[in-house]
């Protein structure tokens, strides 16, 4: 069982994370797609850096771990958040936030395939749940004119360097908190990504942004880089796994919903069953097993 403070906090986390993809398609109709990224990840890590440090914690890396924070990065950061990004920006929102939580099932298919993790019959179910998503959303982005299946490429790639990243994280030896690990990764990826946006993209115009612009950059940097990530934090080492599995299924139904609101998407059948799917599939992964019943005497 969870507390009353932990229910209404998963709560939150997962009405956070889910409100964000649409809001990121938002900000995407006025600033480029790095820029976008780097600048709401640098101001948020930098408030996060703040807010760790002065509870105490130790924040300087040593010689060794630094090393170990630019590899995780790699994968967690610069592949998460970068192709993700990329993948907004050509689908939309809702289904962007579907594609990118079959994470858990590309998580399962690398442990078995590099590091001897078993495959059981609820990996296999996961995996059949997932495919059937995919090619859903797949076939309605070919069969429009105006689709843009790279997007879906763009989804998946990203899905697939966040299950890297996930399995890279369980083993790395570390002597920093997972938070500050994070907050590195974060600043050292912001970066990378700020000097692709200068290299790639053209330099905003802040002077034009429009209010629900500046709004949802905001959001990006107050809530999704910082008042969520200080809940999931607070929250990961105590959470059941069941509760955990229930919040990662919400959030694709949280943004397909809120991105009716919020930029005008109208969900196709299609959505609505590839979310029924990916559900499915997180559950048959994560969803912790019943436990054995105890011989007869």
């Amino acid at each position: 069982m969870i507390t009353r403070r932990q229910f209404w906090a998963l709560l939150a986390l997962t009405l956070m994370w889910g409100v964000n993809w649409p809001m990121m398609k938002l900000s995407l109709q006025e600033l480029t797609p790095l820029y976008f990224r780097a600048s709401t990840m640098m101001l948020g890590a930098l408030g996060l850096f703040i807010y760790v440090a002065r509870r105490g914690e130790r924040m300087r890396p040593t010689r060794a771990e630094w090393a170990a924070i630019a590899w995780l990065g790699l994968p967690n950061v610069l592949g998460w958040h970068t192709l993700s990004i990329f993948g907004v920006q050509e689908l939309a929102s809702g289904r962007a936030a579907i594609l990118g939580f079959t994470m858990p099932i590309f998580t399962v298919l690398i442990g078995a395939a590099f590091f001897g993790e078993r495959i059981t019959p609820r990996v296999r179910t996961a995996v059949v749940c997932a495919g059937i998503a995919i090619a859903l959303l797949l076939w309605h982005e070919l069969q429009s004119l105006s689709g843009r299946p790279t997007g879906i490429a763009w989804m998946l790639g990203a899905a697939f360097c966040w299950g890297v990243g996930t399995l890279q994280f369980r083993r790395a030896h570390l002597t920093l908190s997972p938070m500050v690990v994070t907050v590195w990764m974060l600043l050292l990826g912001s970066g990378v990504v700020g000097a692709l946006a200068l290299a790639l993209e053209p330099v905003p115009r802040l002077a034009g942004f429009s209010v629900p612009m500046w709004i949802s950059l905001l959001y990006g940097v107050c809530i999704n880089y910082g008042v969520a990530q200080l809940i999931w934090f607070g929250m990961a080492r105590n959470l059941p796994p069941a509760t955990s599995a229930m919040s990662v299924m919400a959030i694709p139904l949280v943004g397909t919903l809120s991105a009716t609101f919020i930029v005008g998407e109208v969900p196709h059948w299609q959505d609505w069953v590839a979310i029924g799917f990916v559900m499915m599939s997180i559950a048959s992964v994560l969803w912790p097993a019943r436990p054995a019943l105890p011989a007869a005497q």
